[in-house]
């Protein structure tokens, strides 16, 4: 069993890692080959590009790592559905687009495992508020 040392969360654009900030410096500091990482993380998630992928990266006392990404967040999902460039700046009263039933079930399915909601009717509820803080109405 290896010990873990640390671990590293990264909001990273799937098949575009590179040694630059934010990956470079936050692997950097435990020593870890950056490069290794790089092209690891470009293979497993080159048939995602265009999406942010948040990424768990597990740091051993070895100086070996694991990672694991997760699903595009939430707010990615209701901004590339309803094709938003950024979500309002005043959400209470500057709406910027509507979400419908349908597009809000296709969203909560798909980020359901990441979720931390027991039915489809839970996670919903999670990312209608996600898409309220954002400016965006629920039909």
């Amino acid at each position: 069993m290896k010990k873990v040392k640390t671990i590293i969360k990264l909001n990273i654009a799937a098949g575009e890692a590179t040694a630059a900030p934010p990956v470079g410096p936050a692997l950097g500091q435990h020593g870890l080959p950056i490069m290794d990482f790089v092209k690891a993380f470009n293979e497993k998630t080159a048939d995602q590009k265009g999406n942010t992928l948040p990424t768990v990266i597990t740091v051993y006392e070895n100086r070996t790592f694991s990672f694991v990404t997760k699903k595009q967040p939430v707010a990615e999902s209701i901004k590339k559905a309803l094709g938003l460039e950024k979500g309002s700046g005043v959400p209470q009263r500057d709406k910027v687009g509507k979400l419908t039933r349908e597009q809000l079930r296709t969203i909560a399915q798909e980020k359901m495992e990441d979720l931390n909601a027991e039915t489809i009717e839970a996670a919903e509820k999670i990312v209608a508020g996600t898409a309220r803080s954002m400016g965006v109405d629920v039909e």
